[in-house]
């Protein structure tokens, strides 16, 4: 351990006496190793690093304005969204700032590549030598100690003194790839018998299987949401994939052929792809996840058009992991899906602040676009994306960022209770948003002093909603088998959204967008309160379920004739 300490006070003395002799300021740092990582020693001089530099934006807060202005039900321009070129010039960084960016390239023979739609994500490849000597800083090679996965990152690093108030960050630098995918868990294999509703498809009574097993008819039947097909082919809805999770055409069919007979079974996606992605259709390399996500999408959102879009492992974002190049992705297209959902997620601590807020302004442009987008909220309860050991508890990423929508579990019939998994508590990095103050005042308020300093009590809260999250029956490379996770949860709420998008889009009115301001304002009627159980996690009994809003289920689960209302049909 004191040769680690030795190697680690070298590093910082490297950090910061090159900076000083160069004229570069420390811009971003680490106080320490992250948990999980060891330092094995410095990387190779000749290593080639992938790197990515955002420029500051012109106007973040014109964007946020801009967003709640139509994502807001008593604003005059709810609905309103805005186009692709009237968002870039929020986003696009000032002449200035362009200027002295490239002049910086230039003088160091870097030629970089623009990776986003309006400019200020810059992308470019140089080996450990030269970003040592251009950022001041020493990059070495990190394990994590539970698997030996190895990667190439520095604990801080600098940028020229001109550069300040012009470049936003350098990434991947002191961001460490997150090991922990936020993957549903397997329970066990299901007979088709089994898991088959006691009850037909258009019954309004919950059939008795589902206190056992859920399928399609179970969440029709909770939450009312309708068998009738959709009508608006511009309705989309899009489903992430990621980490070569692969979604199975000939699992979809048995899937539908077994749980949604009232539809043809040869229903089926449509397929998009960046960053290398593909989808190869050998039973083999059927994804628990992506089986999970489009057979809920496309078995709850009867015939609205769904696609898969796969993000292969050629990132440009670095370890991110594709979660910023799917953003990216659809901001570039003139017409991107109504609803995005995904059911990935990392700890926040495993992301820089400044790569955070980057990341959720671009959440933020496609919701001011018209997109909805949904995440699941992590299963760990408040230990994080998935159960850990913590000492505090742990928030997820990107739930809680305040302009998307985080989607909690429940489980249980008559009554619904909170999953003890469903990831729920308070950001760090992000501040009580306006929409959802006095919620959260109120429940931390019925909290009391319980859990008192485990968690940031001005911080975003999460999720906003839930749905069921466990005993999901899915089909997987044939075979009939159970899941659990939030990973359930979120593809099931994007499906009422996208129903309700369905009816407006039909009445010549606009999707819903961004929810959260309407969620919480005349959308919290239209959801049942979930009023019992916790998210344990950290050795505690994490946040107990409570009237009102909380941060195990959110606002509850939906009441899709409830919401039909609150949406004005």
């Amino acid at each position: 351990m004191v040769s680690v300490k030795l190697v680690l006070a070298c590093l910082f003395s490297l950090t910061l006496s090159k900076p000083a002799a160069r004229n570069l300021l420390l811009h971003e740092s680490l106080e320490g190793v992250p948990a999980g990582f060891q330092l094995v020693g410095p990387a190779s001089p000749d290593t080639t690093l992938k790197m990515r530099i955002a420029l500051v934006q012109s106007d973040p807060a014109g964007l946020e304005a801009a967003l709640y202005d139509v994502s807001t039900p008593s604003s005059a321009n709810y609905g309103q969204h805005l186009s692709k070129s009237e968002i870039e010039k929020f986003v696009a960084p000032t002449a200035e700032s362009v200027q002295a960016v490239n002049s910086w390239l230039a003088e160091n023979d870097i030629t970089a590549t623009q990776l986003s739609p309006a400019g200020d994500w810059l992308g470019f490849e140089i080996p450990v030598s030269q970003a040592e000597d251009i950022f001041g800083t020493q990059f070495s090679v990190f394990a994590y100690q539970a698997t030996g996965m190895e990667t190439v990152r520095t604990l801080s690093y600098s940028i020229p003194a001109e550069l300040q108030g012009h470049l936003d960050l350098v990434f991947p630098t002191i961001n460490f790839p997150d090991p922990n995918a936020n993957l549903p868990v397997f329970r066990h294999a299901v007979s088709k018998r089994d898991a088959t509703p006691e009850a037909n498809l258009t019954s309004d009574v919950v059939p008795s299987s589902c206190a056992d097993f859920i399928t399609p008819a179970c969440l029709q039947a909770l939450y009312g949401i309708p068998t009738t097909p959709a009508t608006q082919s511009s309705n989309q809805l899009g489903v992430s994939g990621f980490i070569e999770q692969f979604a199975n055409q000939a699992d979809l069919q048995t899937f539908l052929s077994d749980f949604r007979t009232d539809i043809s079974s040869s229903t089926t996606f449509s397929l998009e792809t960046l960053d290398d992605g593909s989808n190869p259709q050998s039973g083999s390399d059927a994804g628990v996840e992506a089986n999970l996500d489009v057979q809920y999408t496309i078995g709850l959102a009867t015939d609205v058009p769904t696609t898969f879009i796969s993000v292969g492992e050629d990132t440009q974002d670095g370890s991110l992991g594709g979660f910023l190049d799917i953003i990216n992705f659809l901001l570039e297209q003139d017409s991107p899906p109504q609803v995005l959902t995904t059911s990935y997620g990392q700890n926040e601590n495993t992301v820089s602040r400044s790569v955070a807020n980057n990341l959720c302004n671009a959440y933020a442009q496609l919701g001011a676009r018209g997109t909805s987008i949904l995440f699941a909220s992590g299963d760990g309860g408040v230990s994080g994306s998935q159960s850990a050991s913590c000492q505090t508890f742990v928030p997820t990423f990107p739930s809680g960022c305040p302009f998307m929508t985080s989607v909690g579990a429940t489980t249980g019939i008559n009554p619904e209770t909170a999953a003890t998994l469903s990831s729920g508590g308070f950001s760090n990095y992000f501040g009580t948003p306006p929409y959802q103050a006095s919620a959260v005042a109120s429940y931390l308020q019925a909290l009391g002093s319980t859990n008192s300093g485990e968690f940031n009590t001005s911080g975003r809260g999460y999720p906003d909603v839930s749905t069921q999250g466990e005993n999901f029956i899915i089909v997987v490379d044939g075979e009939v088998e159970g899941v659990d996770g939030t990973s359930c949860a979120s593809p099931t709420f994007a499906s009422v959204v996208a129903l309700l998008n369905d009816r407006l889009i039909a009445a010549d009115r606009s999707p819903l967008g961004f929810l959260n301001p309407f969620l919480y304002s005349t959308g919290a009627s239209a959801f049942t309160d979930i009023t019992s159980g916790d998210n344990p996690g950290c050795n505690t009994n994490g946040f107990p379920a409570e009237a009102g809003w909380d941060p195990v289920t959110g606002l509850g689960t939906p009441n899709f004739a409830k919401l039909l209302t609150a949406v004005g049909l």
